[in-house]
């Protein structure tokens, strides 16, 4: 149900603040599907959990990144 997520941090670094923003938005929302389907035991890869988390903290890591570049 939930598609690849995985970006590099290149990527990230090319969007503007919005765009980050957004970003955040839908891999927060994506990884609370995830933990809806592993409580009910539906969630098929397992390992998709620590690959959104990680995507979560690197999209942090470039928002504050460019927040004290300002």
């Amino acid at each position: 149900m939930i598609k690849e997520m995985t970006m590099q941090t290149k990527e990230l670094r090319a969007k503007d603040g919005t765009a980050l923003g957004e970003e955040l938005r839908q891999l927060l929302k994506a990884q609370f599907s995830a933990r809806m389907q592993r409580a009910t035991q539906q969630l098929q890869d397992h390992t998709q959990l620590r690959k959104l988390r990680r995507d979560i903290a690197r999209v942090h890591t470039v928002i504050a990144e460019k927040a004290s570049k300002r």
